[in-house]
């Protein structure tokens, strides 16, 4: 990242960008949400057009005027902003979203099916432990694949 908050956007997160924004086409810049979240999120999560519509509409089934769906209104869309990726690949996170994060020179981007995050390299780190804690919770044997299985119970 340089000093104006320029980061690259890895090619192929791009191409997901791309294919989740009904807008784009050959030659145009696409676009995608940016969710920051409140005070206990130390990352940037980044939504597809798709993804980002395909949770407006989640949102929209809840009843209205419930705490769930305010919580849910206020953190997507109310701590999120729209971005688009210019013509050398590159976003431009404004100094609050830096700052938020502590984010400095280096980004580490994680993909998450059809959404991407942004960490502070030393933040992610140190974040991934409850993951490790549950998968060190699974009894021997265990393979990662049958979590899969149990949505489908679900």
């Amino acid at each position: 990242m340089d000093a104006k908050g320029r980061v690259s956007i890895p090619a192929h997160f791009r191409r997901v960008l791309e294919d989740g924004d009904p807008a784009w086409s050959d030659g145009k810049a696409p676009e995608f949400v940016v969710v920051y979240g409140d005070h206990r999120r130390d990352y940037l999560e980044c939504f597809t057009i798709d993804s980002a519509n395909d949770v407006d509409a989640r949102i929209d089934r809840l009843p209205r005027g419930s705490k769930k769906r305010r919580a849910l209104e206020k953190l997507f869309n109310g701590q999120s902003m729209p971005m688009s990726v210019d013509e050398t690949g590159r976003i431009v996170l404004p100094a609050r979203l830096r700052q938020k994060i502590g984010i400095g020179g280096e980004a580490y981007f994680i993909a998450m099916g059809d959404t991407f995050q942004i960490w502070k390299p030393e933040t992610f780190e140190t974040g991934e432990g409850d993951v490790d804690a549950f998968l060190d919770d699974q009894p021997d044997g265990f393979d990662i694949w049958e979590l899969l299985d149990e949505d489908e119970e679900d």
